[in-house]
């Protein structure tokens, strides 16, 4: 298992060697969770997901240089994945007075196997995109607040108000459709 000390000298040898093998290391360690955080903001889909996970990892090798290590490499790396979803909604077909409920739908409508449902791509569907990336990034990517501050480039409060108006929506979804979960 490679460790944080590892990610800083893997990138040292890309940026300064372009040792692919390094490169190929990073994405190896990484490429589950940027995909899993793709899926949870795509509602599942995985063509989707996937090329958002090969974009993010392109942009990522070729802006490697400018990675300073101030932050982890994963926090950085998220910051980078979560600019390639927001690039990829503002240059899809959905203008700036859709709603967040059609944003939803039109992901959805990108879904090659609209018939795979699961209720927590369901569940994600009642946030808004902010919301639902703290919720993704806090309780299925175990990130704490700072580093989700980090990389949504937003205060500590700001997070916390969108967990927190996460958790209310999710509670009330899954309350209305027979779940008893307690999310507190």
């Amino acid at each position: 298992m490679i460790n944080k000390s590892d990610d800083i000298l893997l990138v040292s040898q890309v940026v300064l060697f372009n040792s692919h093998k390094a490169f190929e290391q990073l994405v190896n360690k990484y490429q589950s969770a940027v995909r899993r955080f793709f899926l949870n903001l795509t509602f599942g889909n995985d063509s989707l997901s996937d090329d958002l996970a090969q974009e993010t990892f392109i942009k990522v090798y070729l802006h490697l240089q400018s990675f300073k290590g101030t932050a982890g490499f994963s926090t950085w790396l998220f910051r980078v994945a979560y600019n390639v979803y927001y690039d990829y909604i503002r240059s899809s077909k959905v203008n700036r007075e859709t709603g967040y409920e059609e944003v939803g739908a039109h992901v959805e409508s990108e879904r090659p196997n609209s018939d795979f449902q699961m209720d927590v791509y369901e569940s994600m569907k009642v946030l808004k995109p902010d919301e639902r990336t703290a919720v993704t990034l806090f309780y299925m990517e175990d990130h704490p607040v700072e580093k989700i501050s980090k990389i949504m480039n937003c205060p500590t409060g700001t997070v916390k108000s969108h967990l927190s108006r996460g958790r209310e929506k999710l509670a009330e979804y899954f309350k209305n459709t027979g779940y008893e979960y307690n999310f507190g």
